[in-house]
């Protein structure tokens, strides 16, 4: 009687243990198709990116971490947006003294 409980114990623990393998390998069939070559659910405005929009940004998660792409491809538009704004206020700071300093002006 001993030996057939232990045989249940053991199976069902095998059974458990393959369960989770699996579980943890292909997910709860919930997934979705591969996105199009070269886009991914990362969203970000096309226009006018602000601090909330960063904020709110999220990455898929993969085994290792986020999924590489879809960082730099966040990051390169967010550093393309800080350029464009620098190159702007620069353009506003050099505006601004020859305003300033415009003899016409009382």
């Amino acid at each position: 009687m001993l030996t057939l409980l232990l045989y249940v114990l053991i199976v069902g623990l095998v059974a458990v243990v393959l369960f989770l393998l699996a579980s943890a390998l292909f997910g709860r069939s919930e997934e979705l198709g591969p996105l199009p070559g070269g886009t991914t659910a990362t969203v970000l405005p096309v226009e006018g990116i602000a601090g909330a929009d960063v904020r709110a940004l999220r990455f898929q998660q993969v085994v290792r971490g986020y999924k590489a792409g879809e960082v730099d491809w966040a990051l390169a538009r967010l550093a393309a947006r800080i350029d464009e704004l620098q190159s702007e206020l620069a353009e506003a700071r050099a505006a601004a003294p020859a305003a300033t300093h415009d003899p016409e002006r009382k």
